[in-house]
């Protein structure tokens, strides 16, 4: 069984900044990939940012820029910095998890609600 644990949403005004963490648990002791991805009401799940194993970055479009994602080398764990947030930056903050081993598992997260107000 592998857990994401996430932590970090909240409610913040459109210019500040956030900060989410995800670390992985259970029977999990390499990545492939890495990531977040979000989804608003009414929407697709888009992709916000993810890091493969070998520090490879992509981020999406909206986000570029502003958002940063990095790794903590001691655990399976990454952090998300939103920076600069918009009111279109609104939605549920999904860690994603996908490691390669013939077949490709991947593993989410529950979710983490992120609010900008004007």
């Amino acid at each position: 069984q592998v857990q994401l644990a996430e932590s970090g949403g909240g409610l913040v005004q459109a210019g500040g900044s956030l900060r989410l963490s995800c670390a992985a648990s259970g029977s999990i002791f390499r990545f492939n990939s890495m990531g977040w991805y979000r989804q608003a009401p009414g929407k697709q799940r888009e992709l916000v940012a993810e890091l493969t194993a070998g520090g490879s970055t992509t981020y999406g479009d909206p986000v570029k820029g502003r958002f940063t994602i990095s790794r903590d080398n001691a655990k399976i764990a990454v952090c998300l910095e939103m920076n600069s947030l918009k009111t279109e930056d609104t939605a549920v903050y999904y860690c994603n998890l996908r490691y390669v081993a013939g077949v490709t598992l991947q593993y989410w997260g529950q979710g983490t609600q992120v609010t900008v107000s004007s």
